[in-house]
């Protein structure tokens, strides 16, 4: 009987996505923000709570960022990996600058202590890699210039968080020096030996992985993937990270076949995450804290906006692309919700948790949105102020047509 009835909650899961899917194509717009409502709405204090899938579901949701993370791997080479984070790191500086200082600013003015503060701050620091891969993947824009930039933020991020993640499990623990400084290590070294081994010998294992056989080579690149990123995230590092250090891995045919290969299922499970995201937040929760979260969330994707267009900007990308690189990290979302669930598994601060998940709420469902208008609504804005201030004679044809291209 519960198979029947997993069965059956499952398949309605999957269907109503595909239907949300399809209603969100209609109208050009990414399917995230309804695939999260959807869960509000069958989750924990929704309207029909849904119990013998959850479990399946949680595990789905799992499969659904690894996946995701591993498919944006395999658009990079370990070499562009390299070339990136050696010229983008000061994007990533900055980056921590704008974003982490609200979240422990916030926490420090409700009198929640420093412990509170560093969480909140990784809470409003780090941008979700799995929503922003899915809407870059939607809105075609994983071919932009901007999108390695883009990309290189989010890979620092997520290399940070190989540090930032032991720390914070110290602090909300209680450990001493000694304790947490060995968890520390441990994640660190994890996190270089992975990166050595897919720099050093991407060639020999994609030579490994290699296989004329589409079910052969599906079937290997999967469980390698999922293999690495449980031994990461075992190790204190972000099953993510291991993910996207598979995909930077491999490289040639294997990649492109892999892609082909693996893009239905990732869409399949990274649809489940966003649903099983939704399923986990109470609405009722929501109300009380909503106010505090909205004044967080604005300040902070105004932040990210800053964030990805100084980084654009000092890559050489032109304006528009600039605005698409900060309209498209505003999204928080899974990495979020594991930072405050820490603090909210050691009994931190009871309010903690409510203010992260309608903070992340509406910035997951705000961030498609960014990622689409950011840009026009800013060459709007700005095609106002020039008029108001009064429009310089038009340039003439030949400048117009030796313009550079590739916005």
């Amino acid at each position: 009987m519960h198979s029947a009835v997993l069965l059956i909650e499952f398949g309605s899961i999957i269907l109503g996505l595909g239907l949300l899917g399809r209603f969100a194509a209609r109208f050009r717009l990414s399917p995230i923000p309804l695939y999260l409502l959807a869960g509000l709405a069958f989750g924990e204090g929704g309207l029909l709570p849904l119990g013998a899938s959850e479990e399946f579901v949680a595990t789905g949701a799992e499969i659904g960022v690894i996946l995701l993370l591993l498919m944006l791997g395999l658009e990079y080479t370990a070499s562009d990996l390299v070339s990136n984070l050696k010229t983008h790191y000061p994007s990533g500086l900055v980056d921590c600058a704008l974003n982490a200082l609200p979240g422990a600013a916030v926490a420090l003015l409700l009198g929640w202590g420093p412990v509170a503060a560093v969480v909140l701050a990784g809470v409003t620091w780090i941008s979700s890699s799995g929503v922003i891969a899915k809407v870059l993947g939607d809105l075609g824009r994983v071919g932009n210039r901007e999108t390695p930039v883009i990309l290189s933020v989010l890979v620092l991020e997520d290399l940070a968080m190989a540090v930032y993640l032991p720390i914070v499990t110290a602090l909300v623990a209680g450990v001493g020096l000694m304790a947490g400084s060995v968890t520390l290590a441990i994640a660190l070294g994890a996190a270089g030996l992975v990166l050595f081994l897919a720099v050093r010998y991407g060639r020999l294992i994609s030579r490994f992985v290699s296989s004329d056989d589409p079910e052969k080579l599906l079937l290997v690149v999967l469980g390698l993937t999922i293999l690495v990123a449980g031994v990461a995230q075992q190790l204190q590092v972000s099953a993510a990270v291991g993910a996207f250090l598979v995909g930077i891995a491999l490289s040639g045919e294997v990649a492109e076949g892999a892609h082909t290969l693996l893009s239905p299922l990732r869409d399949l499970f990274a649809a489940v995450f966003f649903v099983f995201f939704g399923l986990h937040t109470d609405p009722s929760s929501i109300p009380p804290v909503l106010l505090p979260a909205l004044a967080l969330a604005v300040v902070t994707a105004l932040t990210k906006i800053a964030t990805g267009y100084w980084a654009a900007r000092r890559a050489g990308i032109s304006v528009k692309g600039r605005w698409r690189a900060g309209g498209a990290l505003v999204a928080r979302g899974e990495f979020s919700i594991v930072i405050a669930g820490l603090a909210v598994a050691a009994g931190i601060e009871p309010s903690l948790g409510p203010l992260a998940t309608a903070y992340v709420l509406i910035l997951v469902v705000l961030g498609p949105l960014t990622a689409r208008y950011t840009e026009p609504v800013a060459m709007w804005w700005s095609g106002r102020r020039g008029a108001r201030q009064g429009s310089p004679e038009p340039a003439p044809r030949k400048a117009e047509a030796e313009a550079p291209v590739g916005d």
